[in-house]
């Protein structure tokens, strides 16, 4: 299990009691569907959204300020939203501003295609929806059923089918299938890329969509575009392996392209180089050659599934030797900075994964002479599609580095297993630990701090140093116990010195997909998110908030014992006598676990800095336990919903009063007022439905809870130097 990120779950079998009757950390807002999921550029579309903990939704909000909504009257969840004519195509970031502040996103597409929604049933050739060219459809998938589309085709003029799914956040695994009139397949495509066709007569054709395992459902939404070929696959959101592309400074595109046929007849260069090609066709290896010198260290970088592609680059290095070539350097996958988890709910490693499958390593040349580089994809045996393309750098060393963070994730000893989508959108006197993980390039090995900027009133961020050489490190987000409702787009960044000079690079945010309430049953999707939401919330507190005592930096010398004083502050009943500490951050997190008694209202920490190893300088670290509290979700509705319910209890008798009264005197008055009844009915019906769920929301649960301390800064000066150790 690891170390830091698991938080020490040595109190794990008295989790594991009561473990199922419990719910993993407290309830933050979700944003979960955005129907229709996108829009095209210039338009205005309404959407209607689902969530959950998103009541008393105030706003809809983008990551591009070009993207509008606004409430439609009378509704909840509905918006008309506004998409400027100059938005560029691609995937934007939707998220609600609700009770508990901002949702967890949703992607939302803008393309410059007009679009359609499917709005009734085409499960069979005879209801296949008629789908102009040059159209995008948004959809969501029929549940163990094919959705057909009909499309008139034109002789040798060609057409690109793609459907779009993976990319967009929906859970939809998509098999697309070409088909004749009757239905007939054509062409199959299993791997979410695109069908290129060429009709060989005018006719109607059929596109086919379905789940690789026949899911469906809202969360199983689509967009099939069907365009004039040759087209761009559709954009996407970014995974997190790609928080290590492009390398700083890099160009938009490169100067130079592989030219076929360079499998055997291999294209000369001159390094350093920077070349665009693609793993086209099947089992295509492009062949690179060029001179290097004796003592010469090269670094390689290949990009590809970093772009969005299911691609796996491979490159091998070799060397002219009488007349033959002999391999140098096999150069494979870029690894995780952090061991991820195994299969997906065993918690030895966070779930999300910085590596990736694309190339990042050196060859060291021991002769001079002529040498060749090939490159493929392990996956393209017997795949032919020109849009998995790849990005070639050889260079020399240039050291720098690239970050991504996410919310710290939790299991429990007995295997349950949750990774949910976590906003940042914090409690009164909340501190949430996020994971800072660096990707290290072209031998890059020095410390990195973390500042986070732009944070609504009454939230600070403290960065937790990334060592020198180290994987990871931590950020700690803090709201006070008195801050106000709020909300902004920060900004987190690295700052290293490199060769003399300081450095900045920013950090990117991942997180869940879909929340996962237990990943044994569904493996996790994270993804980036597109820009650093963070709001607060005066709606809840905290269940307990780990202080300072006083709130300074405290100093100690080298090799001395230092003394910090803790305040508690407990909200909530929690079960057990203590709860078990740990630390996060650099140099400290060597802290032997400690306990603090439930309902301890102060704790002095105790920290041995000679057993430590502390050496002098400026540190921040955070404490961190585990604990179960008992949670009520908005308990203030209660009382509201009750006074609905009376008020319709109220109306439904004065209704049913009425009718009684009229009933044998007027036919046609008697009728309106037994319709009325048959409203107030219903309305009263809704009324007890509401008091239902938020009276049993409101009764108090046993919450797993992450518990975070403010940060803690200690200044280590040098230890005094005596005349006598002279």
């Amino acid at each position: 299990m690891h170390s830091k990120t698991a938080l020490s779950l040595a109190l794990g079998i008295f989790f594991a009691a009561s473990a199922l009757a419990q719910q993993v950390t407290l309830p933050l807002p979700r944003l979960l569907t955005v129907m229709p999921m996108g829009g095209q550029a210039g338009t205005n579309v309404e959407v209607t959204i689902t969530g959950e903990n998103i009541e008393d939704v105030t706003e809809l909000t983008f990551s591009s300020p070009k993207i509008a909504a606004k409430p439609v009257a009378g509704t909840t969840n509905k918006f008309t939203v506004s998409i400027a004519a100059d938005v560029p195509v691609g995937v934007y970031d939707a998220r609600v501003m609700s009770r508990l502040g901002v949702s967890s996103v949703r992607a939302f597409s803008v393309n410059k295609l007009p679009e359609v929604t499917r709005t009734k049933a085409n499960n069979t050739v005879e209801t296949a929806m008629a789908l102009p060219v040059g159209t995008i459809c948004n959809a969501t998938m029929t549940k163990r059923a094919v959705d057909f589309y009909s499309f008139q085709g034109v002789k040798d003029k060609a057409v690109a089918i793609d459907c779009a799914a993976v990319g967009i956040d929906s859970r939809l695994t998509p098999v697309l299938i070409l088909a004749d009139s009757k239905g007939g397949d054509l062409k199959v495509n299993r791997t979410g890329g695109i069908i290129e066709f060429t009709p060989p007569a005018d006719g109607t054709y059929l596109i086919k969509v379905s789940d690789l395992t026949y899911q469906g459902g809202e969360r199983h939404f689509y967009r099939l575009a069907l365009q004039n070929s040759p087209a761009q696959p559709q954009p996407q959101t970014a995974t997190v392996s790609s928080m290590s592309w492009p390398p700083e400074g890099l160009a938009a595109t490169a100067p130079a392209k592989e030219t076929e046929p360079n499998n055997k007849d291999a294209q000369k260069i001159t390094l350093p180089c920077d070349i665009a090609g693609a793993f086209y066709p099947a089992a295509d290896v492009d062949t690179f050659e060029f001179t290097a010198k004796k003592g010469e260290t090269w670094w390689v970088e290949v990009a590809s599934e970093r772009l969005g592609l299911n691609t796996d680059p491979f490159v091998l290095v070799q060397q002219a030797k009488d007349g033959k070539f002999a391999d140098v350097a096999e150069l494979y996958d870029i690894a995780p900075p952090m061991k991820v988890t195994s299969n997906g709910y065993s918690y030895d490693g966070p779930p999300y994964d910085a590596g990736s499958p694309d190339v990042m390593g050196k060859f060291e040349v021991k002769e001079d002479g002529i040498y060749r580089l090939q490159v493929r994809d392990l996956f393209g045996g017997t795949r032919t599609d020109p849009n998995n393309i790849y990005r070639l750098i050889v260079r020399q060393a240039t050291p720098d580095f690239s970050l991504a963070a996410w919310a710290v994730h939790m299991t429990l000893r007995n295997g349950d297993r949750a990774s949910l989508s976590k906003p940042m959108a914090l409690r009164q006197g909340d501190s949430r630990a996020f994971e800072v993980a660096v990707q290290r390039r072209d031998g890059f090995d020095g410390e990195i701090d973390i500042t986070m900027e732009n944070l609504p009133p009454g939230v600070s961020a403290a960065g937790l140093k990334i060592g020198k050489g180290k994987p990871y490190g931590h950020l700690i987000l803090t709201a006070s116990s008195d801050a106000k409702r709020g909300f902004s787009l920060a900004k987190i960044v690295g700052k290293a010195t490199i060769n003399g000079a300081v450095v900045a690079r920013p950090v990117r945010v991942a997180s869940m997909e879909w929340p996962v309430k237990d990943a044994k049953g569904e493996i996790p999707s994270p993804r980036l998110m597109a820009d650093v939401p963070v709001s607060m919330t005066d709606s809840e507190q905290a269940p307990v908030t780990i202080a300072l005592a006083e709130n300074k930096i405290f100093e100690a010398k080298a090799g001395e014992t230092l003394k910090i004083p803790l305040k508690l502050t407990w909200r909530n009943e929690f079960n057990g006598t203590s709860i078990k500490v740990k630390a996060y951050g650099e140099g400290f997190s060597a802290i032997k676990e400690f306990d603090i008694p439930i309902k301890a209202a102060t704790h002095e920490l105790v920290l041995n800095l000679a057993e430590l190893k502390i050496a002098p300088g400026d540190y921040t670290f955070a404490l961190q336990s585990l604990g179960i509290c008992k949670y009520s979700y908005n308990p203030a509705a209660v009382p509201l919903a009750e006074a609905e319910q009376k008020k319709a209890e109220q109306l439904l008798a004065a209704a049913a009063a009425e009718a009684k009264k009229i009933a044998a005197t007027d036919a046609e008055a008697a009728k309106k007022a037994a319709e009325k009844q048959k409203q107030a009915e219903a309305a009263m019906t809704a009324a007890s439905t509401r008091m239902k769920s938020v009276t049993t929301a409101a009764n108090p649960t046993d919450t797993v809870e992450i518990l975070i301390s403010e940060p803690i800064r200690v200044s280590v000066k040098p230890a005094t130097v005596t005349t006598a150790s002279k």
